[in-house]
């Protein structure tokens, strides 16, 4: 695999099927996005590696859905880990990439030296949909009841889709000759094909989280099996390293299933922040509650949680009652 094919496989997701079984997929390489993504915080390890896990995640979801708007993925926790946040921009025009964003909060003094996911404690992970203007948010939600992001995924869209579902990640610090260490994702994620609408989940039952093996059985049962038996077997310098293209990677893993490949999304670090916005989110205050904003500087800030940008106003210019000047 020469450097140019390297270069272009990086930050993209690639849809594929597998015909013989009945399978659709995602696969996804990162590494200028995470790049955008952890170089605007000073995060420690662990909470960096769950950041990238949850970029990863939401790269990989969010080319799955016929989206007009906007994905987020959110984890709420109680561990040290308060909250990771991320959302992913549908591309506003054909052949345009998608936009990707993401932060975590948490405690510094309550991170261990433990794995990624010990740091998040008890707690749920929540997807949201929202297709725009005129439309209504779908949020579906899963405890964290498993024992790392994915698995935590593969629960949700078990429980709340109804959609075997199955993810396998690698992520980590690259250390290329000649090159500053920087961290690189890449994953594939598995799917039933669905039977019915994506939403149509069940209200009755026991209410015990659903894995993927409840919801199939028979001859789909036999190929939910076999299929996961061949991804058990990917390394994780293919999914991550530049020897092996997304496409000769299905190729080695399945090509007894038939796989058939579509045009490969692009995707990039994008944050949506912008002056107007905030003030925006400003207008709805009077002058009186505008003042309790204002530092002893005289002026109004707001910093994005997501790219780090900073914004400085004048106070007299925000709210409702702001001159008109």
């Amino acid at each position: 695999m020469t450097l140019g094919s390297k270069i272009a496989w990086d930050d993209t997701v690639l849809p594929f099927q597998l015909d013989a079984s009945d399978m659709r997929g995602r696969v996804a390489r990162l590494d200028g996005v995470l790049d955008g993504i952890l170089k605007q915080h000073n995060y420690p390890q662990p909470v960096e590696a769950l950041v990238a896990e949850m970029a990863l995640l939401t790269a990989l979801i969010g080319q799955t859905m016929s989206l007009r708007w906007k994905l987020s993925l959110q984890v709420q926790s109680k561990g040290a880990v308060r909250m990771i946040a991320t959302d992913y921009y549908a591309p506003e025009k054909e052949g345009e990439p998608a936009r990707i964003r993401a932060y975590a909060s948490f405690d510094a003094d309550r991170i261990t030296d433990g794995a990624p996911f010990e740091q998040v404690g008890e707690g749920y992970f929540a997807i949201l949909i929202d297709q725009g203007e005129g439309t209504q948010p779908y949020q579906g939600i899963t405890p964290l009841a498993e024992t790392s992001l994915s698995q935590c995924a593969e629960a949700y869209f078990a429980q709340s889709e109804q959609l075997p579902t199955r993810f396998s990640l690698s992520f980590g610090k690259s250390s290329e000759p000649g090159k500053p260490e920087h961290w690189r994702a890449g994953g594939i994620m598995l799917q039933h094909m669905p039977k019915a609408s994506p939403f149509a989940a069940q209200n009755d039952g026991s209410g015990e989280v659903l894995t993927a093996a409840d919801l199939v059985s028979g001859e789909e049962e036999e190929n939910w099996k076999r299929v996961n038996i061949l991804l058990e077997t990917v390394e994780d310098l293919e999914l991550i390293g530049p020897s092996v293209s997304p496409s000769e990677l299905l190729l080695r893993l399945f090509h007894e299933e038939r796989p058939r490949v579509y045009d490969a999304q692009s995707v990039r670090f994008g944050c949506t922040c912008s002056e107007e916005r905030v003030r925006q989110s400003l207008s709805i205050y009077s002058a009186k509650d505008i003042k309790t904003m204002t530092t002893d500087d005289g002026r109004v800030t707001a910093d994005c949680q997501f790219c780090g940008a900073h914004y400085n106003l004048d106070p007299a210019t925000l709210g409702f009652d702001a001159s008109q000047e």
